[in-house]
């Protein structure tokens, strides 16, 4: 039995016996036992692990440092456990530093920087060290030395889990062949079952780092991966965060964290791509949000049926007659030159009379004063009443409701009956004739089921049909028409006590068209240097990369990668072998779990030439598919990161560059199909045009016809001929497609070469090559000459042009 258990007869004792039972832990002890969930569930997991949080650390240290990386991992067998050591030629870390890196979690220089890094959290060195202890029982053994420092230091450690603290054992200086740099070496209860994913993460982590070299020894084995450029990747800045994209919560706590008093300060000081006039939209639309918009209505012209020169003098008093009539007159006259007329626009026309009435007049016109004159000519304006106590709801002269008529006569059908249109719009007008406030202010939700009740009603009574396309149009036209309050937004510490408010500036955020945040904080490896890493380490036909424009998630930038190679020597049996990265960090587990695999699998690739059985999954063939996505906050489905979480917007992305770099792949499949196709036709020609050629001069009693002219005019080919008569050598270019051909000849002669009329000439080990560069237009020819002496062996070279393009006779 519990104690839980024993203490429910005694209810006064419960609740103190449950609160003495609640304790804190620390997040050491927390990963202690749930150690899976950092990627150490199993001996041999745990050892690619290991490596990968060691190397990511390595190549992080030494890109800051502007290092080139080189990284050396060893695994020794020994026996009970295997040892894994890594090193590397950063630059080190210092002595106070070196111990909580190692071993305290959650330690690290990189969670609240908004910039691409492998690492964030700080967990994952610690975690590896955490590992090893716990199944070794064997401390780490880190050697690090900064540049500069006449010896290194040495540390033997483990990690506290009861306070999440290092435990040092061993604390003292040593030296080391190494200038600058870092090394650790881990214990632990290991086996090397996953070797082949072992050796994924290496040469997968050069194909994405082609500046890095890296040095992998096993118990029986030893690879060298090379790097392929001196180019480190870009420096990264940190930025603020982009509007589009952050959650409520983070923003409230923005907004209790920020030194501005203004929404406008707090969106230019706080967010990325926010300048003055950007700040002024959002605003804008918190207001329509926050405020709602007024409803603007056709300004009626004084006298027809409106005096609101009378209305307003009926409703000023006290001021001198004078006074009065230039005030009323004046807002009469200022109302009749504007087209529509909102409430606002009516208060900002009295206050701008008022104020020169007051300086002609020495008159105040206080705000008592203004107030009475705004309704008064508003009512004289809109004069919505219900008279009848319908629910409908009436428009007391038509004219609200005739203006209705207008906008949605526009924006429905034209099948639509005038009678219905005219019942629609009368029940409307008379919604707002309902409406509490009477400036005619309202957010697009009241608005939209104000047009649902007045259609509900007209297909009730008048056995119409309003559908949800309808309804939306006649709300788009209303909303449209209404217009943004110059109601002042509230200030800053206003919103921090206000859900709603706060919420409302989110969404006015997220649907401002706001510039896409800047790339400075991301370290895209780039097209070229995706294809340098792909050849590297992938022997094949084609390569082609495609780098994505910035995206947002979550307020977060991020920028999508595609890598494709096919053919060569790359294994045309089974499916296509997919390689996933994150911040230029290799994913080899939970594949199935991944956005990225789920977006490959969802594309056609039959559309692009490969093999794909059922028309979904992943394609079979000789072809590797890559896709790098970097971020400064990458969404991973768990904290081991071996899976990119199913994000939309990222999604979308990963899959708009893999179709870029699959349209590549598709015109080179395309092409090399053409190519076979002239090959096919080309040797069929060869076949049957010679005996055709001996039959007709055996006929005719001539000599036999030169086959390879007339097989190049046939192909559409690019005919090149050589003729040498009396030391006279002509090279004739003969352009028989439908497109300008850049030929490139070299001719190799045995002996000197004279009269080359400007072509390039190199002597070499008694041969002379003459070189000629030519653009051919269509249906032309060039020639090329030079003369030599005596009798000499020659050896045409065209490069340029395809094989299957060209016919060469010399």
């Amino acid at each position: 039995m519990t104690s839980f258990q024993s203490s429910l007869g005694d209810e006064s004792a419960i609740a103190e016996e449950l609160a003495e039972s609640q304790q804190a832990i620390s997040i050491a002890e927390f990963f202690e036992k749930n150690k899976h969930m950092l990627g150490f569930d199993s001996g041999a997991r745990g050892l690619v692990t290991a490596v990968k949080e060691a190397v990511d650390n390595a190549l992080d240290a030494a890109e800051e440092a502007g290092i080139l990386p080189d990284i050396y991992v060893e695994i020794q067998d020994e026996g009970q456990y295997y040892r894994l050591i890594v090193e590397d030629n950063g630059p080190g870390i210092t002595k106070e530093s070196l111990p909580k890196v190692f071993g305290k979690l959650l330690y690290g220089s990189r969670f609240h920087v908004r910039e691409q890094n492998r690492g964030q959290q700080g967990i994952g060195i610690s975690a590896a060290v955490l590992y090893s202890q716990l199944t070794s029982g064997k401390p780490a053994k880190i050697t690090s030395r900064t540049q500069g420092s006449p010896d290194a230091q040495y540390y033997e450690l483990i990690v506290d889990t009861d306070e999440n603290e290092p435990e040092i054992s061993v604390d003292r200086e040593t030296t080391w062949d190494r200038p600058h740099g870092t090394r650790i070496e881990l214990e632990m209860e290991a086996n090397m079952r996953a070797r082949s994913q072992l050796h994924d993460y290496i040469k997968h982590t050069a194909v994405v780092n082609p500046h890095a070299r890296i040095e992998l020894v096993e118990p029986n084995d030893h690879f060298k991966f090379e790097r392929a450029t001196d180019q480190l990747p870009e420096e990264t800045e940190e930025i603020r965060p982009h509007p589009h994209g952050v959650e409520l919560g983070t923003v409230i706590k923005m907004l209790d964290g920020t030194d501005s008093h203004s929404i406008s300060g707090f969106l230019q000081n706080e967010f990325t791509r926010v300048g003055k006039k950007t700040a002024e939209s959002v605003i804008d639309n918190f207001r329509d949000r926050h405020y709602g918009r007024e409803m603007s209505w056709s300004a009626p012209v004084s006298g027809e049926d409106v005096d609101v020169a009378g209305a307003v003098t009926d409703a000023t008093a006290n001021k001198g007659a004078q006074a009065t009539a230039d005030f009323a007159t004046a807002v009469a006259a200022a109302i009749d030159d504007v087209d529509r007329v909102a409430h606002h626009d009516v208060e900002r026309i009295v206050d701008d009379v008022a104020d020169g009435v007051e300086d002609d007049h020495g008159t105040t016109f206080g705000v008592t004063v203004r107030e009475n004159a705004v309704e008064a000519a508003w009512t004289e304006l809109v004069p919505i009443a219900d008279p009848d106590g319908d629910e409908e709801g009436a428009a007391e002269d038509g004219r609200i409701a005739a203006d209705l008529y207008r906008l949605v006569d526009g924006a429905t059908s034209s099948r639509k009956d005038d009678a219905v249109l005219d019942a629609f719009a009368s029940r409307l007008a008379g919604k707002f004739a309902d409406e509490d406030d009477p400036r005619h202010r309202l957010n697009r939700t009241r608005l939209r089921s104000h047009v649902d009740r007045a259609a509900d009603m007209t297909e009730e009574r008048d056995d119409a049909s309003f559908g949800d396309t309808a309804r939306e149009n006649v709300t788009d036209a209303l909303w449209d028409r209404m217009r943004t309050v110059p109601d002042d937004p509230p200030l800053v510490r206003e919103l921090t006590d206000d859900r709603d408010a706060s919420s409302d500036l989110v969404e006015a955020m997220r649907e401002t068209d706001i510039m896409a945040p800047p790339t400075r904080c991301l370290s895209p490896i780039t097209d070229d240097l995706i294809e340098a890493g792909l050849k590297k380490e992938f022997d094949a036909d084609f390569y082609a990369a495609a780098t994505r424009d910035a995206g947002v998630s979550a307020g977060d930038p991020f920028i999508v990668e595609a890598g494709i190679a096919y053919g060569g020597e790359l294994e045309a049996e089974g499916t296509a072998d997919v390689l996933r990265f994150a911040n230029r960090v290799p994913l080899v587990y939970q594949r199935g779990a991944c956005a990225t695999t789920d977006v490959v699998k969802s594309i056609g690739w039959r559309n692009y030439g490969l093999d794909q059985p059922g028309g979904s999954g992943l394609p079979n063939g000789p072809a590797v598919i890559m896709v790098h996505v970097a971020s400064t906050n990458v969404p991973f489905t768990s904290e081991s990161k071996d899976a990119v979480a199913n994000v939309p917007e990222i999604e979308d992305e990963i899959e708009l560059a893999i179709r870029e770099a699959a349209r590549e792949l598709k015109r080179y499949l395309n092409k090399r199909r053409s190519m076979q196709q002239r090959r096919e036709k080309r040797n069929k020609l060869g076949t049957i045009l010679p005996e055709m050629a001996e039959k007709l001069a055996t006929v005719t009693g001539r000599e036999p016809l030169d086959i390879d002219d007339s097989i190049a005019r046939i192909m559409n080919n690019v005919l090149v001929e050589r003729s040498v008569e009396g030391g006279s050598v002509t090279i004739t270019v003969e352009n028989n497609s439908s497109s300008n051909a850049d030929v490139e000849l070299t001719d190799i002669v045995t002996a000197e070469p004279r009269k080359t009329n400007g072509a390039q000439v190199i002597e070499m080990d008694g041969e002379w090559f003459v070189k000629w560069s030519e653009t051919v237009s269509s249906g032309d020819e060039a020639t090329f000459e030079y003369d030599v002496d005596g009798e000499a062996e020659f050896d045409l070279d065209v490069s340029g042009i395809e094989e299957e393009l060209l016919t060469v006779d010399a």
